[in-house]
C-alpha cells in the first residue's frame, strides 16, 4: 500500500511539474511592480504572519492542555465557572492586534483609491470580448483583442498545436502602452455586460460594470510587458479576452503616442478630390484657339 501511495505521488508531482500551465502557478501573492502591488504584498504577509503566530500559540496551548492534562493523568476538572481576569485579557488582546491590523489596512484602502496628481488618464471599455483604450486629453482610441495566432490555435480542428504559440490566449494585437514611474488613472466601465480588468503584477483588479464608471491607478516602475485577462464570467469567450500592458519609458511612450497622433489624424484627413473631368473656362477657350489655328 505504501508502494501504491509513493508512486501515486511522484506521478502528481511529475505531472505539475512538466505541465505549463501548472509551473505557471503562484502559491501567494505576487510582489509586483507597482508601488500599490508591494504595500499589498507587505500588507498581506504581515497580516499573514500574525495569523501565523496566533494559530501556533492557540493550537500550542491546546495541544499541551490535551496531552497534560488528561484524565489518564488523574487531572481533575476545575469546579470555578469564569475567571474575570481571564476574560479581561483574553478580550483586550485581540481587540489590540484587531486594531494594530486594521490601521495598515485601512491606509492601504485610503491609498488604493487615492488618484490624485495622475499624470495620464486611460478610460478602458469592456466589450464581448475585447477591450478599448481611449487616452483621455490626447486623441487617441483603439481596441484591444485576442491575437490571431492565439485566436486560430483555440479553434476546434485547427491543427494548431497550443503549445506552440507563445503566450498562448494571453496575447492582445493592440497592447495599453504606457509610460513607467508615472501615476496612470484608469476609467473602468463596460458597453454589455460586466467584466473585470486585471493585472495580477500591478495589484488591481476592477469590475467594468456597464452605466458606471470604476477608477484605479498604478504606476509601474519597471519597464516590460504585463499580462492579465478579464476576470469575470462574461460570456462563452470569457477565457479570450487578455489584458496586455506594455510600459515604456517616457521617451519612447512620447514617440509612440506622438506616432499614434499621426495616424490617426491621417485617417482623418479627407481624401483628395479627383480632377474634374469637365475642362474649366480657360481650358475650354484654349481649346479652341487651338482648332481655329
Amino acid at each position: 500500500m505504501k508502494m501504491v501511495k509513493r508512486a501515486f505521488a511522484a506521478g502528481v508531482a511529475l505531472a505539475l511539474g512538466s505541465s505549463p500551465a501548472m509551473a505557471a502557478w503562484d502559491l501567494n501573492l505576487r510582489v509586483g511592480v507597482t508601488e500599490l502591488s508591494r504595500e499589498i504584498y507587505g500588507l498581506h504577509m504581515l497580516i499573514l504572519w500574525i495569523c501565523v503566530a496566533i494559530a501556533a500559540a492557540v493550537f500550542g496551548v491546546m495541544i499541551y492542555s490535551i496531552a497534560t492534562f488528561r484524565k489518564s493523568k488523574g487531572a481533575v476538572p476545575a469546579t470555578f465557572e469564569h475567571n474575570t481576569k481571564a476574560e479581561i485579557v483574553w478580550t483586550v488582546i485581540p481587540v489590540i492586534i484587531l486594531v494594530a491590523m486594521a490601521v495598515p489596512a485601512a491606509r492601504t484602502l485610503v491609498k488604493i483609491e487615492d488618484t490624485r496628481g495622475s499624470e495620464l488618464t486611460v478610460k478602458v471599455t469592456g466589450y464581448q470580448w475585447k477591450w478599448q483604450y481611449e487616452y483621455v486629453d490626447h486623441g487617441v482610441s483603439f481596441f484591444s483583442t485576442l491575437a490571431r495566432t492565439s485566436d486560430e490555435a483555440r479553434q476546434l480542428g485547427s491543427g494548431v498545436d497550443p503549445d506552440s504559440v507563445a503566450n498562448y490566449l494571453l496575447e492582445v494585437d493592440n497592447p495599453l502602452v504606457v509610460p513607467q514611474g508615472r501615476k496612470v488613472r484608469v476609467l473602468i466601465t463596460a458597453n454589455d455586460v460586466i467584466h473585470a480588468w486585471w493585472v495580477p503584477d500591478f495589484g488591481m483588479k476592477k469590475d467594468a460594470i456597464p452605466g458606471f464608471i470604476n477608477e484605479m491607478w498604478f504606476n509601474a516602475d519597471t519597464p516590460g510587458i504585463y499580462r492579465g485577462q478579464c476576470a469575470e464570467l462574461c460570456g462563452r469567450d470569457h477565457g479570450f479576452m487578455p489584458v496586455v500592458v506594455e510600459v515604456k519609458p517616457q521617451a519612447e511612450f512620447d514617440a509612440w503616442l506622438a506616432a499614434q497622433k499621426a495616424a490617426r489624424q491621417a485617417a482623418a484627413a479627407p481624401a483628395p478630390q479627383a480632377a474634374a473631368l469637365v475642362p474649366t473656362v480657360d481650358q475650354a477657350t484654349a481649346l479652341r484657339v487651338a482648332s481655329a489655328e
